[in-house]
């Protein structure tokens, strides 16, 4: 879920900043509340891995066009999806084909994500 919010709030006109701090709040509602202080959770992409890193305070404005790479992670499990930022929806550009995924609803959104690959 808090991967799927990530993708949901990331839009043309909030900042790094907004987009964060509700991230931040779905890792307390899913009983995770101090989870992203562990690992940076990406932000805008670019030519560098990262061009700007996410953090509550951020004032960057998200742009349609722009890039972001996302990668929420509890201990022992992470996800990192890249995703560009359109008008009027997010596009992710890194789904694997046959990857097991899960629903995740968000903002009255349902997000397909990747789940915890198992093996026999």
């Amino acid at each position: 879920n808090v991967d799927a919010t990530f993708i949901a709030v990331t839009k043309p006109g909030a900042t790094l900043g907004k987009t964060f701090l509700e991230a931040m709040q779905t890792y307390t509602k899913e009983g995770f509340p101090d989870e992203w202080r562990l690992h940076h959770q990406g932000g805008l992409a670019g030519y560098l891995p990262r061009e700007v890193i996410a953090s509550p305070g951020s004032t960057v404005p998200i742009q349609a066009g722009q890039v972001f790479a996302w990668n929420p992670s509890i201990a022992g499990v992470k996800s990192e999806d890249t995703m560009l930022i359109n008008e009027n929806s997010n596009e992710v550009l890194t789904t694997i084909p046959g990857w097991p995924m899960v629903e995740a609803r968000v903002k009255g959104q349902t997000f397909l994500r990747p789940a915890i690959l198992e093996r026999d």
